[in-house]
């Protein structure tokens, strides 16, 4: 295997779609999440992104993080106006439609409409989830911050709810993900499968490692 040395005089003289490939691929995995969110007229919408991160457990906070509003962000403003939104993960079998959420639609074009997925609402959030979705997350909108280098935005959520298969959360609270297909995203635009390899016990200083039991 051949290595080879990339340093900043010669990034940033790539060419804009090679070098957000090349950084968007190589910081790694990450995961894949369709983002609803409903405007103050009860118009729903929904974006793809690998940008959701968990904060904390408690209180349970996770957040997604979004590109400058140099142009309309119908995801930020849709939070914004209605403080809540949901996470919904893509599976094998959504890809597609997933994927093309994040085409420029307009303001007041449904992405669900457009692209075939279903809304499917609860009595806690206004935001929509995907009915297509198996693992699916509510969140209260909590905070804002705004990233001066770059001018992104991450926008924090508090975690309300929670919808997915009783079966796949294990007796000491591990979720199998594997278990309902959930895809992780390399750069921009490649869907990757996972497979288990192990769970391993907490780790001490001069203590042994063992396998935990990864399947319920």
């Amino acid at each position: 295997m051949v290595m080879k040395v990339v340093k900043k005089d010669e990034f940033l003289s790539w060419e804009k779609r090679y070098r957000a490939n090349f950084f968007n691929s190589v910081v790694g995995f990450k995961s894949v999440a369709l983002v609803g969110t409903i405007d103050k007229k009860n118009q729903p919408n929904l974006a793809i992104v690998n940008s959701a991160v968990h904060f904390g457990s408690d209180p349970a906070l996770m957040g997604i993080l979004i590109r400058p509003s140099t142009v309309p962000r119908h995801t930020l403003s849709n939070i914004i106006e209605r403080d809540n939104f949901t996470l919904n993960h893509v599976h094998s079998e959504i890809i597609d439609p997933a994927h093309q959420t994040s085409a420029k639609y307009l303001r007041g074009q449904s992405e669900f409409e457009a692209v075939g997925l279903t809304p499917e609402y609860s009595d806690v959030i206004c935001a929509p989830y995907v009915s297509e979705s198996r693992i699916k997350i509510g969140l209260q909108f909590r905070e804002r911050l705004n990233i001066r280098t770059n001018h992104t935005i991450l926008m924090i959520g508090e975690v309300v709810e929670v919808i997915l298969p009783e079966e796949i959360v294990g007796e000491d609270g591990f979720v199998d993900l594997n278990h309902c297909g959930s895809v992780v995203g390399s750069g921009l635009d490649a869907y990757l499968t996972t497979e288990k390899i192990k769970r391993l016990s907490y780790a001490r200083p001069e203590t042994d490692l063992h396998a935990l039991k990864y399947d319920r």
